[in-house]
């Protein structure tokens, strides 16, 4: 990623430590008005989601596009693109990076792929709703990329196949996994390797807004007691 009046921050790195194998890389990217970046999406790929402001994607080919809040793009690996922000504020991004290799077969897809939240069909699991933007059923074979919503209380202890990082967009909680418990405030970001026994708490009256990814891609709703 490079680009004029871009801020790009790294928040998580999976792989570090892991003997160099690739893990899930999560970055916040800061727009100001009138600012660009542009890049290639890596070997695995890039989910992206708006969390404000409004800009204009211009892929390799094609006319350019628009996006705001909300909105997720899945890049798939090797994609080019340059991304404006054109609103009068700042354009704030999450961008995940996935594992090379992870990509699947999505056949020759070169081009962004974009999902509006409100588009998506709600899920309900428990007390717990979700909405899917990206995922196998719809082009992203490698990935799952989801908006949820946890009300106040706390769900039973229990983990997942896939490795997964979350971002709290609102709300507050507290998360349990292991034997220290970790406050969770927007901006929050945590990671979730498969088979973790954890619990999102919600600690607050609002409802706790979460942004995850995870791979292999599937359903949010996958997990296992304990």
């Amino acid at each position: 990623m490079t680009g004029g009046g871009a801020v790009v921050r790294t928040i998580l790195d999976t792989g570090a430590g892991r003997d160099g194998r690739d893990g899930l890389v999560r970055r916040l990217v800061e727009l100001g008005a009138g600012s660009r970046f542009e890049g290639t999406a890596g070997p695995g790929g890039e989910l992206w989601f708006v969390i404000a402001g409004t800009g204009r994607l211009e892929p390799r080919t094609g006319p350019a596009i628009p996006v705001r809040r909300d909105t997720g793009v899945w890049l798939p690996p090797g994609a080019r693109y340059r991304l404006s922000a054109d609103g009068p504020g700042e354009f704030t991004l999450d961008s995940v990076s996935l594992p090379a290799g992870a990509a699947g077969s999505d056949g020759d897809a070169t081009q962004p792929r974009l999902s509006e939240l409100r588009d998506c069909a709600e899920e309900v699991t428990g007390d717990r709703r979700f909405r899917v933007l990206h995922g196998p059923s719809n082009g992203c074979s490698a990935a799952t990329q989801f908006v949820g919503e946890i009300p106040p209380g706390r769900a039973p202890d229990h983990s997942h196949p896939y490795d997964e990082v979350v971002l709290v967009l609102a709300g507050e909680g507290v998360l349990h996994a292991g034997p220290a418990d970790h406050p969770l405030a927007p901006g929050s970001c945590v990671h979730l390797p498969p088979g973790r026994p954890h619990c999102l708490e919600n600690t607050g009256r609002a409802t706790l807004r979460v942004l995850g990814v995870f791979h292999p891609g599937g359903s949010p709703a996958s997990k296992n007691a304990g």
